[in-house]
């Protein structure tokens, strides 16, 4: 650290410079500027109009180095743009080596633009909650449903990779990467997930209510070998009915679930499988939806005491 005590001729000798080099080198330290104040974190999210927040998103996508730097852009240039400090601190091209599933086609470079942005509003838990959320969404949505330049068929991805996700929407266009409707399409998709993330944060932080999780419902008449079980995870209830073949589980079909979509689903298709397998409500659960699998077991168990 510089003593202000030092005298000058000791500072510039010990830069290495003479009484020449002093008497040229005759400067004056500039003064460090006053640093600006540390935000709070997590930042505070501010609600962000989703039209606009589109529109911005597929104009920046070709500016900011595709998908990654378009989802940052999205939300972080247009609450700069209202809001100043800290938001306009996060330059949209940090995330621009996102673009392409990070060059390998991995994870969509929109997904892990969003992810970041999701880690600046949230505790750890609760953005791993919207993320689940958010990949859920993506794997089963019809890109791109905002088309302002070309008229394309939408694909759904069933996945969250880049690699999943372009190649069916080339595949089923006849479109190579270089073209411009393949562009047009990932700089509508970025931007129409940008407005899932605002929707997802909104309904976090009061602004917006959550759309009401879609059930089906069990008839009201069931046959004489159909029964009812249900069971409660933290998430809510499990609703599935069970059908027999004499004294076998021929059947399990699960009615209703407030677990998360696509986290899910493994489990939803292993457990019910296996239990008619085994004939056993104690199987394996499914890595990473231990709660889900469990849940499960114990719908058909509370099922199949029913039986008379």
């Amino acid at each position: 650290m510089f003593n202000k005590e030092m005298d000058r001729r000791t500072f510039l000798k010990g830069l290495g410079l003479g009484a020449a080099g002093a008497a040229a080198a005759s400067f004056t330290l500039p003064a460090l500027a006053e640093s600006p104040e540390v935000p709070q974190w997590p930042w505070t999210w501010h609600p962000i109009d989703k039209q606009k927040a589109l529109e911005y998103t597929y104009k920046r996508w070709y500016e900011v180095g595709g998908c990654g730097g378009g989802a940052v852009a999205g939300i972080m240039e247009l609450l700069a743009e209202e809001y100043g400090y800290p938001y306009n601190m996060i330059p949209a091209k940090t995330m621009a080596l996102a673009a392409g599933g990070y060059g390998c086609q991995t994870l969509c470079g929109a997904l892990a633009g969003a992810c970041m942005m999701l880690g600046f509003f949230c505790e750890p838990a609760v953005a791993a909650d919207l993320r689940n959320q958010l990949f859920a969404w993506y794997r089963v949505e019809p890109f791109p449903t905002y088309q302002p330049e070309f008229t394309v068929q939408t694909t759904v991805a069933d996945d969250i990779t880049c690699n999943s996700s372009v190649n069916k929407f080339m595949k089923a266009n006849n479109l190579q990467m270089g073209d411009d409707a393949r562009k047009a399409r990932c700089a509508a998709l970025t931007g129409e997930v940008v407005c899932k993330v605002i929707e997802l944060l909104n309904v976090q932080y009061g602004y917006e209510e959550a759309a009401p999780v879609a059930e089906t419902e069990a008839s009201s008449e069931l046959a004489a070998n159909e029964y009812i079980g249900t069971s409660t995870t933290e998430r809510g209830e499990m609703k599935v009915k069970v059908t027999m073949d004499g004294d076998k589980i021929a059947s399990i079909e699960v009615l209703s679930s407030q677990e998360t979509p696509g986290i899910c689903d493994p489990a939803m298709e292993a457990v019910p499988k296996s239990i008619i397998e085994t004939q056993s409500t104690q199987v394996d659960a499914v890595t990473n939806a231990t709660q889900t699998s469990n849940a499960i077991m114990e719908a058909v168990k509370d099922a199949l005491s029913q039986i008379k």
